[in-house]
């Protein structure tokens, strides 16, 4: 007789698409259960924090949806400044064909050589010119589309919407995919996309795995920015300097912080942007801080006029950090739900002294 076919033991499969693990024995079968896969581990992480959405997301994620829709999102020619700054651009666009105009023929009446080089000349402006416009109109349509996909991303995590949320995640990967440190999140990601099926879990793994690198790296920003602006506002013997100083720190940060995130602003994108900014800093409040801070801060043994060039210093230093947060918050590409938003004093913790002395 033939021998009896033998059963197959027992394997278990790995759900993120590794070889087969074969069990390690027979006896008990609490042994032999399926160890969890990295994103279904991944999850159990955070899974008691996504119970709900929490009150503050939802606020915060209004208040910078509002902010978004005065400045980025806003078009420029739906507004009363929009059309006069339009019809003045123009007026001054045919102003200056025409005096480029009489200029060739000028040129020409007195020389056919000088003619053809103003001819030449005046046509590489105008490509230069065509050039600069559609970059900027490129940046302008890069920083749109960026500011969409964050209310995109808010509103599936909100309604734990999975076919949303895997849409809105591929177009997300694809904004970095000309960003090589970002090649092996971006593939992880799109991984996660297709082997879970809750919308919630999925925005916070991928603001885990692509958002959280970039934020480290506004956050540096951030703190460097303020305390270059706390240092030189504290040595500087001009007001004037100051506020010069402190105005190119913000406009430096915001770009940046605009960059990391993967935004291009121009001239006129990095308007848009400033505007949600300080739409951003209204609708969130400005920033309160008393006396009783400024002397924990400045400490009591320094002179009067001292403490307060440091004083001055603290302040411009805070602003600037605040600046930057609210550049973060309308810049990200999606909300902040697995991580905290980051506050002051995590990005200038320097600002408020030493806590670990105790004093």
């Amino acid at each position: 007789m033939t021998e009896p076919e033998r059963r197959p033991r027992p394997r278990a499969f790995r759900l993120d698409g590794e070889q087969i693990v074969p069990p390690k024995s027979a006896k008990p079968l609490e042994a032999e259960r399926v160890q969890p896969s990295v994103f279904e581990a991944q999850i159990d992480v955070f899974a008691l924090e996504a119970e709900a959405a929490p009150r503050g997301f939802v606020e915060g994620e209004k208040a910078i949806e509002a902010a978004q829709k005065r400045g980025v999102l806003r078009s420029m020619l739906v507004s009363w400044g929009g059309l006069f700054i339009s019809a003045v651009a123009g007026l001054l666009s045919l102003a200056g064909g025409m005096w480029l105009t009489n200029l060739v023929e000028d040129l020409f009446a007195h020389s056919a050589m000088l003619g053809t080089v103003g001819l030449a000349l005046a046509g590489l402006a105008l490509v230069a010119a065509a050039a600069m416009l559609t970059k900027e109109i490129a940046a302008i349509a890069r920083q749109n589309r960026i500011a969409k996909l964050h209310i995109a991303l808010a509103d599936a995590r909100l309604r734990d919407d999975i076919k949303a949320a895997r849409e809105h995640v591929k177009e997300l990967c694809k904004l970095y995919e000309d960003r090589p440190e970002t090649g092996r999140a971006r593939a992880l990601v799109l991984e996660f996309s297709q082997q879970i099926i809750d919308g919630r879990d999925l925005v916070d793994l991928a603001e885990r795995h692509l958002a959280h690198p970039l934020d480290a790296q506004a956050r540096r920003e951030i703190a460097d920015a303020s305390k270059r602006v706390s240092i030189v506002t504290t040595v500087s013997p001009r007001a004037l300097l100051d506020v010069l100083f402190v105005a190119a720190q913000a406009i430096r940060l915001m770009r940046r912080i605009a960059e990391i995130y993967g935004g291009r602003p121009g001239m006129l994108g990095f308007f848009k942007l400033a505007r949600s900014v300080g739409a951003h800093l209204a609708i969130t409040g400005g920033l309160a801080i008393g006396d009783s801070l400024l002397q924990q801060v400045v400490g009591h043994g320094i002179a009067a006029k001292l403490s307060a060039k440091l004083g001055e210093g603290v302040l411009n230093g805070l602003l600037t950090a605040r600046v930057g947060l609210s550049a973060m918050a309308v810049c990200r590409p999606m909300p902040f739900s697995a991580e905290k938003p980051p506050g002051v004093a995590d990005v200038a913790p320097f600002l408020f002294g030493d806590r670990s002395s105790g004093g």
